[in-house]
């Protein structure tokens, strides 16, 4: 069984611009490519898991999404980041629309990638900018972390709830590296 690192996509990866599926407007944080490279060197899987509720919106397709997700690989390629896996959710968030176990925090993703890519869900991590990514993470079995750029999912009171408390909260990337060489506590 493989080891993996579940990325939130946008506010994790990319600067969020929402319902953005063109090319020209995926630009990376800068702060993310030596740590992910660190972790493909530790032997992590790396892999994306994003809602995308613009597809049930019709505000874009699984084509769109498919050339905006194709730029994100090419600007880690160049970084020498491999991508292992895209999963995304292209269902709705809006109340009485279809019930699905993919769209975070549901762990659906997390778990069809585990399925699929012979991932141990307890040795790995789920990356992201908002608690209902940090959810996902915990309803999958996943040590979390939470990258709060701006401050403002810490303030938010179901972060005191045990389903959307991460084990870590950091400011940005940069940090992350420390969080990493901590893993050995978790496993040994």
């Amino acid at each position: 069984m493989e080891k993996a690192i579940f990325l939130d996509k946008d506010g994790t990866l990319i600067k969020d611009v929402p319902y953005n599926v063109d090319p020209k407007r995926v630009a990376c944080y800068p702060d993310i490519f030596n740590s992910l490279r660190l972790l493909q060197k530790r032997g992590y899987k790396l892999i994306i898991v994003s809602n995308q509720s613009g597809i049930a919106r019709r505000y874009f397709t699984e084509e769109d999404l498919a050339i905006a997700f194709s730029e994100l690989r090419k600007q880690l390629m160049a970084e020498r980041i491999k991508v292992d896996g895209f999963y995304y959710c292209p269902h709705s968030d809006i109340a009485n629309e279809l019930q699905c176990s993919c769209r975070k925090p549901l762990p659906g993703m997390l778990l069809l990638a585990a399925k699929e890519l012979h991932i141990d869900l307890k040795k790995s991590w789920m990356i992201g900018d908002i608690l209902n990514d940090i959810g996902a993470g915990r309803a999958a079995g996943c040590k979390t972390i939470l990258v709060d750029r701006n401050h403002e999912e810490r303030k938010k009171d179901r972060i005191s709830d045990p389903k959307f408390r991460p084990d870590f909260i950091l400011d940005d990337f940069y940090e992350l590296n420390q969080v990493v060489t901590l893993e050995k506590e978790y496993y040994e």
